[in-house]
């Protein structure tokens, strides 16, 4: 192939390979993810990662003349289909249509990829993975939320991380959902207001860029342009100085709207409840969160960690939520014949990967293998035994696979592969039934040991 033709390797933009030690943390925090979610007392379910496009809606984008802009979609013959961008409009999709076997009360867990066709960069993916929990069916609000944020909370430190790391945000959508009542927001505009306000402590954002968006139009630091909700000067002043009210009570006295108190109610019985759990410290309130997803209609959360995480380039972001999510009444309610409320919250695992490789609080074990070097080919019989009864043993471990490399050669790649011990046996070891190791993170000069054959798991675990 000449070189003109021949391919530049690379990804698009948005997606990322991992491997090594990311990968391992990663998966490290799948696991203690999951088993947390199972110790919680939720089921788990695998959905494909296309749906039919109608049924699974679109919820993300901002521009209203092309609704499925967030998502990828094609073609399928007769409908299409999108990629799932998130994991609770397949689960609405799944409880409607499987409801009369499910129970009354279900909660499941999910963990997979999604997909969003948005712009990427600081932690945010156009593929990532996230890991969901949710409970569908007619229960007490209070109590199930807080089982939410009591699992949030549990899970986060389970996987490393402290408690002044992180703080879980509460509030209700109600609350704002009363207040544009009173402002006599039109319709068409509401939903830009709710992910107005919900971009406040978003990065580049504050008090500043939320005006912007609520009136004709914000312009980023890149020159893209979104379109605002167009409010008059009256109904964004207003909306503003909510903005700034932090607690709970100064709010229940300032906005009498019954759709708000509603809201303030549900939050009080949610700290009710919290204070029965271990986690309630954990829990703020943040009126500001309201989630941008247009399907909550209640409590919503969102978890932010409490210290900065670095970019590629150095250079300190604020990557958002870690773990957000919320109520949603009527998600499921949009297939015939089916009225069941949810909620439920959702981890970005590769968002919380992102800040726990920078926080090196977690002891990455490799388990790198033990390495049997091929000193002669005719003894590649008894290398074979080595490495059976190795890893008979438990032990990672494997052989040297070109036997025309010298050992200078198999040590580099032991090295390179970051390996511990290296077994070198010769004509002489198989001739006196001993064993050679190397210990490669020894002292130079110090670090090989000749031993009997059966020694050679005992030593070998003195190493690893």
């Amino acid at each position: 192939m000449s070189e003109k033709n021949k391919l530049i390797p690379g990804l698009p933009s948005g997606f990322e390979d991992r491997w090594n030690k990311t990968l391992i943390l990663k998966k490290r925090l799948l696991k203690v993810i999951e088993n947390n979610f199972i110790k919680y007392g939720f089921d788990p379910l695998e959905t494909p990662s296309f749906e039919i496009s109608e049924n699974i809606g679109s919820f993300l984008a901002e521009d209203d003349s092309n609704p499925m802009s967030d998502v990828f979609s094609f073609n399928d013959g007769e409908k299409n289909i999108t990629l799932r961008y998130d994991l609770s409009s397949p689960l609405a999709r799944f409880v409607a249509q499987n409801n009369q076997e499910l129970p009354s009360i279900y909660k499941r867990y999910a963990i997979q990829n999604v997909f969003r066709n948005e712009k990427s960069g600081n932690a945010r993916f156009r593929e990532f993975t996230q890991a969901d929990c949710d409970i569908v069916g007619n229960v007490n609000p209070a109590q199930a939320n807080a089982e939410l944020c009591n699992l949030v909370a549990s899970t986060l430190i389970e996987c490393g991380l402290k408690k002044d790391q992180f703080t879980i945000n509460v509030s209700n959508r109600k609350i704002v959902q009363g207040l544009i009542e009173d402002l006599k927001i039109e319709k068409e505009k509401q939903i830009k207001v709710m992910r107005a306000i919900d971009k406040l402590d978003k990065p580049g954002f504050g008090l500043k860029g939320v005006e912007e968006l609520l009136r004709k139009e914000r312009k980023d630091k890149s020159g893209a342009i979104t379109k605002g909700a167009n409010l008059n000067d009256d109904q964004a002043a207003k909306i503003l100085s909510f903005l700034r009210i932090k607690d709970l009570k100064e709010l229940k006295e300032n906005f009498k709207n019954p759709l708000t108190q509603e809201g303030i109610k549900e939050l009080e019985e949610l700290f009710e409840v919290l204070n029965f759990g271990n986690y309630s410290d954990q829990v703020k309130t943040n009126f500001t969160i309201v989630r941008g997803l247009d399907y909550y209609d209640g409590f919503c959360v969102e978890t932010n960690l409490n210290f900065k995480a670095k970019n590629i380039k150095g250079k300190e972001v604020d990557i958002g939520s870690i773990c957000s999510g919320g109520q949603y009444n009527k998600l499921i309610s949009r297939f015939k014949g089916v009225d069941i409320p949810g909620t439920g919250v959702s981890i970005g695992v590769d968002r919380l990967l992102f800040a726990m490789m920078q926080l090196n609080q977690i002891e990455i074990n490799t388990q790198n293998p033990v390495i049997v070097c091929v000193m002669d080919e005719k003894y590649l019989k008894n290398y074979y035994e080595i490495l059976n009864n190795l890893r008979k043993n438990n032990i990672n471990s494997e052989i040297f696979l070109d036997n025309k490399k010298n050992l200078g050669k198999q040590l580099t790649y032991a090295n390179k592969r970051e390996c511990s011990v290296a077994i070198i046996c010769g004509e002489n070891e198989f001739n006196e039934n001993n064993v050679t190791i190397k210990n490669l993170r020894g002292v130079k000069g110090e670090n090989n040991k000749t031993f009997p054959k059966e020694k050679l798991i005992d030593e070998v675990k003195k190493l690893i």
